[in-house]
């Protein structure tokens, strides 16, 4: 695979041989569990995420007799320890393809699908409306939310989190940040 942002037209083709055989360039590849393609715009392994989604999804209905008899906490829970992790799946590394409208869509079809269940409303409710009814944030958000959350982990990384400090360095608890 070559990958390359650049739009003009060139020759793709490079021939790279191996032991004198020639090796067959492909358009993506999968490493890690995260598809990758030439155009590095991941457009591919949200295709294919969202299908997983969508499959287990259904599954889930299905096995659940289609009338989802199930609570909202049990079905909350299910969508965010099972669909959530699957859909955030190196966020960090692909989070900059869901500023295409394209991709958010496709991720919010998902999203939609499962909130109609938890909430047990009317497939025509707006999935604005659907979030706020379960409680669930928009994915979107949650996509930025975990690239940005293991940006400051890594920063953290190197410095030394359980240190001793100086009484007199300790911060006021008035002057703390409070996340509401």
């Amino acid at each position: 695979m070559l990958a390359t942002r650049r739009k003009r037209k060139e020759i793709t083709e490079v021939n790279i041989y191996l032991k004198s055989k020639p090796l067959q360039q492909v358009k993506n590849i999968r490493y890690l569990g995260i598809t990758i393609d030439n155009k590095l715009s991941f457009r591919e392994h949200i295709i294919s995420t969202t299908n997983k989604c969508t499959t287990l999804i259904h599954k889930l209905a299905k096995s659940a007799k289609l009338n989802w008899v199930l609570k909202q906490e049990a079905l909350n829970t299910i969508y965010k320890r099972a669909i959530l992790p699957i859909m955030l799946y190196g966020a960090p590394v692909w989070v900059r393809a869901m500023e295409k409208n394209c991709n958010r869509t496709l991720y919010s079809r998902v999203q939609r699908l499962m909130n109609i269940k938890i909430a047990k409303a009317y497939p025509s409710t707006s999935n604005d409306a659907l979030c706020i009814l379960t409680g669930n944030a928009p994915v979107e958000l949650k996509t930025e939310d975990a690239a940005n959350i293991y940006r400051i982990t890594k920063d953290r990384q190197n410095q030394l989190l359980d240190h001793e400090t100086d009484h007199q360095d300790w911060t006021h608890p008035t002057n703390t940040v409070r996340i509401t």
